[in-house]
């Protein structure tokens, strides 16, 4: 079956091979999928290689229902916004599938949940409805098994006390926040964590002004007394996660690849190493779209690993003139 074959690729041609194969599945049985291939006049007998796979402006997902299978949505993630600004929203037809690609995704990188005390500050998420981060946390907590795993709110001593305990006994801790909320713990509390991983999922959404990741790096690993931040690389449009143990270079999971396209011609794919627009094949999205156009600009570094170097503001989207659907 191939929604199993995805969770067991062990190679590149194996990535390829099953990323046509979904690419084919998803031309044949995604209409807003289809129509934007057909407007590009891009059919599977023209597909020879994964660069040739034409990816899916982001943007659709806002206006559109992105959906490959035809059974019965389970779950909508919405993305956040400001008020009257169109949301993005990802409608999952199957939530196990989500569930085994982060849970796969988070053991391929740090091994079983289980081994964690899961400390979760993410106030922006937990104040809205619809978080596909919130929902991949939630469930990490309680997969823990660990009656000390959490979400913290504004409750900062609380959750400072509890770093410091657990690091000082020597528990491996899973400390995940949002970069704002992550500052305002360290202006108020010094650390010295010898036990703790330190994770930010970006963003400091309207909260305090954004700053380049190296900054941000160097703020957080000294006021926790780190060597290295972690980072999470992920949206609502997926249902995977690519993770930065250093140095803000994101590493995919097997099944997930991420490419650059021209910012001047978002059809061609660029070579390693060159600054363009962040195109995920994500194929856990095997019953949306498994091909993403982002608004995010960087560069890739090798098969697996990748830097994001800032975002698209709209007078530089390209190419989508072919949004009118």
């Amino acid at each position: 079956m191939l929604q199993e074959e995805i969770f067991n690729i062990t190679s590149q041609e194996e990535f390829t091979r099953l990323a046509l194969q979904v690419f084919k599945l998803q031309f044949e049985n995604n209409k807003v999928y289809r129509s934007y291939c057909d407007l590009l006049y891009r059919h599977p007998s023209d597909i020879k290689c994964i660069e040739d796979i034409p990816f899916l402006p982001i943007e659709f997902f806002k206006s559109k229902r992105i959906l490959t299978s035809g059974k019965p949505v389970q779950e909508t993630f919405s993305s956040s916004g400001t008020t009257g600004v169109v949301t993005s929203k990802h409608h999952v037809t199957n939530l196990a599938v989500y569930e085994k690609s982060y849970l796969k995704g988070f053991s391929h990188f740090y091994g079983d949940i289980e081994e964690y005390i899961v400390l979760a500050l993410l106030p922006s998420y937990l104040e809205r409805k619809g978080s596909s981060l919130i929902y991949m946390v939630n469930d990490l907590i309680n997969k823990s098994n660990n009656i000390e795993s959490g979400f913290y709110l504004d409750n900062l001593k609380e959750i400072a006390e509890k770093l410091k305990r657990f690091d000082e006994a020597g528990k491996k801790v899973l400390l995940i926040g949002v970069s704002f909320a992550l500052l305002d713990l360290i202006e108020q509390y010094r650390f010295s964590l010898k036990h703790t991983v330190v994770m930010e999922t970006g963003g400091m959404k309207g909260r305090r002004k954004e700053m380049i990741r190296a900054e941000l790096h160097e703020l957080l690993a000294n006021g926790f007394g780190v060597d290295v931040i972690h980072s999470e690389y992920g949206m609502t449009e997926l249902l995977s996660q690519a993770y930065s143990k250093e140095k803000g270079v994101f590493k995919c999971p097997p099944w997930m690849k991420v490419l650059t396209r021209d910012t001047e011609d978002p059809l061609t794919i660029q070579k390693q190493g060159k600054t363009g627009g962040v195109n995920v094949i994500d194929l856990a999205n095997i019953n949306s779209c498994a091909f993403i156009a982002t608004q995010d600009l960087g560069k890739t570094l090798n098969e697996r690993s990748f830097e994001i170097l800032g975002r698209f503001d709209n007078s530089d989207v390209r190419g989508c003139n072919l949004m009118v659907l």
